[in-house]
C-alpha cells in the first residue's frame, strides 16, 4: 500500500503542481478525488442520501433512496447494511485545511469535525485543520446492499417515473462518504484577541500538544461511531444501473 509520500507525489503529478515541504492542501485533495464537503453531517449520515447542488452550496433534501425504493419489509434491513458498510483506506495523503481555506468554506468546516469556533478566525494569526488517516465507504455493484439498491433502483426509474423525475433524476446521491482517523487543530493568535476553539469530548480521545492563551495544538482522535466529513456526488440520473 503507498505511504503519504507516494500518494503526495501521485496527486502532485496528476495535477501538475508542486508540493514541498509541506502536506497537500484540502482543495488539492478534493479536485484529485473529485470529492466535496458535506454541509453537515452526522453519525448517522449514510450513503444514498439525497443532495441539492444550488450552483454554489449543497443542501441536504433529509431523504435517502433506499425510502423510495423499499417497503417497510426490507427498509429496516437494508438500512442496517448501509449503517454498516465497511471502510477501507482511501488512499489519500494526509492533508490541511489552512486559515484560507477554513474561511473559504466557512463553519460548516469545523463543525464537520465537532469543532466549535469562538470569535472570527480572520483575527487569527493562523489556524489549521490537519486530516489524518482518510477511510472511505462506497456503494458498489458486487457487495450488498449495492447489489439489491441498483436493481430496485432500475425498476424504480421504470416503474414510479414521476417521483422519480421529481425527487432523484436531477438531484444527487452520496455514493461514497471520507471519514478521518483523526485531526489536528492549530491556532495561533494574539494576547487579547477574542478567537478560541472547543471541540466535543464524547467518542473522542483529546492530545493536548500546547494549550496557552495565544497557542492552542489539540489532536482529536475518533473512536467508535464516526461522522463522514466529505462525499463523492453522483447525480440521480447518472447513477449506475444495472
Amino acid at each position: 500500500m503507498e505511504n503519504n509520500q507516494q500518494l503526495t507525489d501521485l496527486l502532485a503529478l496528476d495535477l501538475g503542481v508542486n508540493i514541498i515541504n509541506r502536506r497537500p492542501y484540502a482543495k488539492e485533495v478534493f479536485k484529485w478525488q473529485d470529492m466535496d464537503l458535506l454541509p453537515h453531517s452526522s453519525t448517522d449520515t449514510l450513503l444514498c442520501e439525497i443532495y441539492e447542488w444550488n450552483g454554489r452550496n449543497w443542501r441536504t433534501t433529509n431523504n435517502n433512496l433506499i425510502g423510495y425504493l423499499f417497503g417497510s419489509d426490507q427498509l429496516g434491513t437494508i438500512k442496517n447494511q448501509l449503517m454498516n458498510v465497511q471502510k477501507f483506506p482511501a488512499l489519500i495523503p494526509d492533508f490541511e485545511f489552512t486559515k484560507d481555506s477554513m474561511i473559504e468554506f466557512g463553519l460548516a468546516l469545523p463543525s464537520l469535525f465537532n469543532i466549535g469556533i469562538n470569535g472570527d478566525i480572520k483575527n487569527a494569526k493562523d489556524f489549521s485543520v490537519k486530516v489524518n488517516g482518510v477511510t472511505k465507504s462506497r456503494i458498489t455493484n458486487i457487495d450488498s446492499p449495492g447489489i439489491e439498491i441498483l436493481r430496485s433502483y432500475s425498476e424504480f426509474t421504470q416503474n414510479e417515473s414521476k417521483s422519480y423525475r421529481k425527487n432523484i433524476k436531477f438531484n444527487f446521491l452520496s455514493t461514497s462518504l471520507f471519514y478521518a482517523e483523526s485531526v489536528e487543530i492549530n491556532l495561533e493568535k494574539e494576547s487579547g484577541v477574542n478567537v478560541d476553539v472547543n471541540f466535543q469530548t464524547q467518542n473522542v480521545e483529546v492530545l493536548a500538544k500546547v494549550d496557552t492563551e495565544t497557542h492552542k495544538n489539540f489532536v482529536l482522535k475518533y473512536t467508535g461511531n464516526q461522522a463522514p466529513f466529505a462525499a463523492k456526488f453522483t447525480k440521480g440520473k447518472d447513477f449506475n444501473i444495472m
